[in-house]
């Protein structure tokens, strides 16, 4: 994109954020739900498509220029975030990634105009930090594939027109490399959606158990036609390397929210008679976290810049991601230090922002598998013993 109409996208959109979206925050976290006024104005800012192409109705921001975009959508709930996301990460790049032409062509310009709602449906009940091992299951009967299975924690499920399902084809073949990826739309027969998950932060953001009882799809609803059979692993692990990036980026507008909560508090907050932000140790805690912010914002950067240029699009995903989940924690256990037992209070920003950032830690790869990847990318043979 020219860069003039970037820094115009960029400012159009910290606008919104902070103009429309942060006055609903205790209204989103207290109802579960995102105004369907906020939903339209993303629609028409092409925010649910703006890192597909511009061929198929997207703004087709480069990795960088997601990051940026991120850092100030990041300023808010992440519930405005995940309300687009998968459409833009995960579940529209599966079809970037690895659909035929035609499957492109159907579905990208709904997505990316937000008219469809797509969901990634990869995590399972056992099959969580290693999906390699989920057990759903699809084979061919006829023209048809039949698909059973279950999948938890499934984002935008109760709302999502179509399923980017992962099932197991070949059940012979190494655990990487039997899985395939099906499109599977809402209202399906045999795909039911679950109530909605009762999460201890994010809400607005819905997630919901999805189960496939003997669900026929057409010989065409196998993503990459038949060239894609038994890829659908590698078409996953492609997808989730830019959603650590994506959602690095998040985490970092979040920090910056939260160090300027921070500051506002201790430069208006009272102890003995004097401002909070006259004592050293609460000047510490911000200097801390104004640090973790600013390491966190030029990881992702960095990490952006080599994704791009396809010189690292596995270790530096999973550093950033690692560095920025446990950054953006600190930061919110710090805010809600400074604050003291009002930060323990609910409606108090920081209190929601501390159990939003929680998750952070947990998906796209937990804390502890991205620490894997990076030693086994680094060791090679050493990590085997």
């Amino acid at each position: 994109m020219d860069a003039a109409d970037f820094s115009a996208v960029l400012s159009e959109v910290r606008r919104f954020v902070r103009d429309r979206v942060v006055p609903l925050e205790a209204e989103i976290d207290e109802k579960d739900e995102m105004p369907s006024d906020i939903r339209e104005a993303a629609k028409k800012m092409g925010l649910f498509g703006f890192a597909l192409p511009e061929e198929y109705g997207g703004l087709g921001l480069s990795m960088y220029e997601e990051a940026q975009l991120m850092f100030e959508l990041g300023y808010t709930t992440p519930s405005l975030r995940s309300m687009f996301g998968t459409n833009n990460g995960i579940a529209g790049h599966v079809l970037m990634v690895g659909g035929t032409e035609e499957q492109k062509a159907h579905w990208l310009p709904r997505i990316a105009s937000g008219d469809v709602l797509a969901s990634f449906a990869l995590t399972e009940p056992e099959a969580g930090s290693d999906p390699s091992t989920l057990t759903t299951k699809a084979h061919l009967d006829g023209d048809e594939w039949v698909i059973n299975g279950a999948k938890r924690y499934i984002t935008n499920a109760p709302l999502a027109d179509v399923f980017m399902v992962f099932a197991r084809t070949d059940p012979d073949a190494p655990r990487t490399r039997g899985i395939s990826t099906f499109l599977v739309p809402a209202g399906t027969p045999g795909l039911t959606v679950a109530p909605k998950d009762h999460k201890m932060g994010q809400f607005g953001a819905w997630t919901a158990d999805v189960f496939f009882d003997d669900v026929r799809v057409p010989a065409c609803a196998l993503v990459g036609g038949e060239d894609g059979l038994n890829r659908g692993f590698g078409t996953a692990m492609g997808c989730i390397a830019h959603g650590r990036v994506h959602i690095s980026a998040l985490m970092v507008g979040m920090a910056e929210r939260l160090v300027d909560e921070s500051v506002a508090y201790a430069s208006t907050r009272k102890q003995s008679g004097k401002l909070i932000g006259s004592f050293q140790l609460v000047q510490g805690l911000i200097a801390d976290s104004q640090t973790d912010y600013y390491a966190g914002r030029a990881t992702v950067l960095e990490a952006a810049r080599a994704f791009d240029a396809g010189t690292d699009t596995k270790i530096g995903p999973s550093c950033t991601k690692y560095f920025a989940s446990e950054m953006v924690w600190r930061v919110a256990d710090r805010a809600v230090q400074i604050h003291g037992g009002a930060g323990y209070m609910r409606g108090v920003a920081v209190e929601r922002f501390y159990r939003d950032a929680r998750l952070f830690r947990i998906y796209e790869g937990t804390s502890q598998v991205q620490q894997v990847i990076i030693a086994k990318a680094l060791l090679g043979e050493a990590a085997r013993g």
